[in-house]
């Protein structure tokens, strides 16, 4: 824990009699829409009211306690809202999304709790111009494990002057077995200066299957590799990535059952992925984009595309309509499947419509 404590120290000069007021924020998305989906795999509702379409339905609070000498303290919690049932998202976890506290100071942040992987913000802040949602969201057949990580502690670098930032993070299995089982760590560098913005992100996630003690390991880690790009031209934005994924866990990570077998619902252990997109803005209206390859470099050979298009009305600086559609092309027995923000989805192609109102 050593590390951990002289981070923390690095970004904290404090003093005794430092007291500031404090502010706290309660802020939310609700998204809600029509989903139709065909050539599902096996029974599926083919039309469906569906909530968290082109953002994940939430109610969240933020804050952050100024501590004197260029340092605060911060927090956010945040919970998932399936708001067509009321339930909660993030299988019924109270605040599912994000939960974390840590501190904001001169040589960076450090935050602790459940966290977004780095790999997984590359790939919807940067490379997807639809920003993982609605149903041409990159994350359909783009690698990147699972959203979130448990147990982590999180750095991000202040931005220079050059436009240069980074992150690391490093989430603790906390298996009773093994301190290497479920265990995640990564680092993310970027370059965001003008109409340019760049990344490259690694992650590496374990699951070695060691629980019983008598066995010997298998590893089923995964690894995953991104770069991705959006240079914005004035009357349109560029998308583009290309991502490298490659263990046996690599596209889809159940983390419901973190520490025994995990199940994958497109088996792959060696894939290659590029997309490439646009957004062109006119007026109110934002017209969207995107093709991915998903090159399958395993025996089967299950390569898949996905062709998509969208587009989002503003209302208001609050409120949104939005409507897309999305179609991927699984060969060799690929099942990857249309969803948006907040589902999987059923089917090879599928259509939105739908209302988002942010708080």
């Amino acid at each position: 824990m050593k590390p951990i404590f002289v981070t923390l120290a690095l970004i904290t000069p404090l003093t005794a009699a430092a007291q500031s007021p404090s502010s706290t924020e309660v802020y939310g998305v609700l998204d809600a829409g029509v989903v139709a989906e065909r050539g599902c795999q096996g029974d599926c509702a083919k039309t469906r009211l569906d909530s968290g379409i082109a953002s994940g339905s939430r109610l969240g609070v933020r804050g952050r306690e100024d501590l004197g000498g260029g340092t605060s303290a911060v927090y956010t919690v945040e919970a998932g809202i399936l708001n067509d049932t009321g339930v909660s998202d993030q299988h019924g976890r109270l605040f599912g999304r994000q939960a974390y506290v840590g501190l904001d100071g001169p040589l960076g942040i450090v935050t602790m709790g459940r966290q977004y992987n780095l790999v997984y913000e590359a790939l919807t802040d940067v490379a997807d111009p639809f920003h993982g949602g609605m149903a041409g969201s990159a994350a359909n057949l783009v690698g990147y494990t699972t959203k979130r990580y448990d147990n982590t502690i999180k750095y991000t670098s202040p931005r220079s002057r050059s436009g240069i930032i980074g992150s690391m993070i490093y989430s603790f299995g906390e298996s009773p077995y093994n301190s290497k089982v479920n265990r995640a760590y990564g680092a993310t560098l970027g370059y965001e200066k003008g109409r340019v913005n760049l990344v490259i992100s690694h992650q590496v996630k374990d699951n070695l299957l060691d629980a019983t003690g008598t066995l010997p390991a298998v590893d089923q880690s995964a690894r995953n590799t991104l770069v991705a790009a959006n240079v914005d031209f004035g009357r349109f934005v560029g998308y583009a990535a290309y991502g490298h994924s490659k263990g046996d866990y690599s596209t889809q990570w159940d983390e419901t059952n973190p520490y025994g077998a995990v199940a994958q619902r497109d088996p792959t252990t060696n894939s290659r992925d590029v997309l490439l997109g646009v957004a062109v803005p006119m007026g109110a209206t934002t017209f969207l984009a995107s093709y991915i390859h998903k090159d399958d470099r395993g025996l089967g050979n299950r390569d898949a595309n996905q062709f998509a298009v969208g587009a989002s009305y503003a209302l208001s600086k609050r409120t949104s309509m939005f409507a897309s559609f999305a179609k991927i092309q699984n060969r060799n027995g690929a099942a990857y499947t249309v969803g948006n923000a907040s589902n999987r989805g059923n089917g090879d192609r599928a259509i939105n419509i739908g209302l988002k109102h942010a708080f």
